[in-house]
């Protein structure tokens, strides 16, 4: 009985000591890190539009009244001058003919006049009227002229009315937007009302983008610009940087400008209205040396630097522009080493590597004590080493 007891005496202090040497062990601390690789990176300006035909005209109506013929639908083909509706030509037939009646009275009235006037002057010649008689002849004359040229101009109006009631296409395209039938009333009392949309050509369209007053310095007419849509996810399409407006879009206190993008759609499967989400290529470096964007937001605790001190150390100086440091672990070494680097272009994953590093170096992108859980750096990096 007594050894039994001994025994776990023994056994207890010794899983005591295990437990105490355990705790007052330092935590094993380990490095996630990164190799500097080679590869291509790609800085990139998002923006978001929408796809519109490169010219598309509102066809309307010049006057009022009830639509008699409608010859076309979404989806037409149409060429410039072909008849693509018709107004109710009754009324306006109507006024051409009684502005036609209207000079022909009026030419009437002309002719007696002159008859009159050459009555009058040879009267005054043999002193058979006096000369105001003459004079009055001669105004009215004149007033019946100028009564032919009133209705012949009102006789040209209701013909151009009349010639209005056919409405024509202005361009060679597609119509995309039809918002009439037969039977209804247009009024053109105020402005004139939008019967058809019609688009020069759908193989070409354009995206009207809105960019950022942070970005639009980067943008340069001619650069490329890769794009997708929602309805072919999977798809990318490509287009260039056509114009860059210098007029500046307020909503809500963020400043936008307007960048048009070109873009070709021969196969057709892009259409008008879809919202595009657009990333501008400022930048490309083929092969580039680079490192993982995590490397750079890491700061290690000040004893875990090979650069740290008992003694506090002066503030460095400032950085030239495009030097970060960044800590790099040795083969063999515990600790890791603070390195000056020259960056280059980003695309948000990775950064190039202009100057200080070498392919294959591992550099620090968080700390893991004990193999648990990342302890600082890191930030939730979006692809694992």
């Amino acid at each position: 009985m007594k050894i039994l007891i001994i025994i776990i005496v023994a056994l207890t202090a010794a899983g005591g000591g295990w437990w105490y040497w355990n705790q007052s062990r330092p935590a094993e601390v380990k490095y996630q890190t990164g190799t500097v690789t080679r590869g291509d990176v790609t800085q990139v300006v998002s923006a978001t539009g929408q796809l519109n035909p490169v010219v598309d005209v509102t066809v309307g109506s010049q006057i009022s009244g009830n639509i008699a013929k409608v010859l076309v639908d979404f989806n037409s083909l149409v060429k410039a001058g072909e008849e693509v509706a018709e107004i109710d030509k009754a009324p306006y037939t109507a006024s051409v003919h009684q502005a036609e009646a209207n000079v022909a009275y009026a030419k009437a009235a002309l002719e007696l006049a002159k008859l009159t006037a050459d009555r009058k002057q040879e009267l005054v010649k043999e002193h058979a009227a006096a000369q105001a008689d003459l004079d009055t002849a001669v105004a009215n004359f004149n007033q019946a002229e100028a009564t032919v040229q009133i209705n012949q101009a009102n006789l040209e109006t209701a013909q151009i009315n009349l010639d209005h009631c056919t409405i024509t296409s202005p361009i060679d395209g597609i119509v995309i937007s039809s918002s009439v039938t037969v039977g209804e009333t247009v009024a053109a009392s105020f402005n004139a009302p939008v019967l058809f949309t019609v688009a020069n050509s759908l193989a070409k369209m354009q995206i009207d983008a809105s960019v950022a007053e942070g970005d639009v310095g980067q943008l340069e007419i001619g650069q490329a610009v890769n794009f997708n849509v929602d309805a072919y996810p999977t798809r990318t399409f490509h287009g260039t940087v056509a114009q860059v407006r210098n007029s500046p879009v307020t909503v809500q206190n963020v400043v936008t400008y307007d960048t048009v993008v070109s873009v070709n759609n021969s196969d057709q499967k892009l259409k008008p209205g879809m919202t595009a989400n657009l990333y501008i290529v400022i930048a490309q470096r083929p092969d580039a040396l680079r490192i993982p964007n995590a490397a750079l937001r890491f700061r290690p605790p000040e004893d875990q630097s090979d650069s740290s001190s008992a003694q506090p150390t002066p503030r460095p100086p400032p950085k030239p522009p495009g030097t970060k440091t960044i800590y790099v672990l040795d083969p063999g070494a515990t600790k890791p080493h603070p390195v000056d680097v020259k960056l280059g272009i980003s695309d948000g994953i990775y950064t190039e590597v202009i100057d200080g590093l070498h392919e294959g170096d591992a550099v620090v992108s968080s700390i893991i004590s004990n193999g648990q859980g990342s302890q600082t750096g890191g930030f939730g990096m979006r692809r694992p080493f």
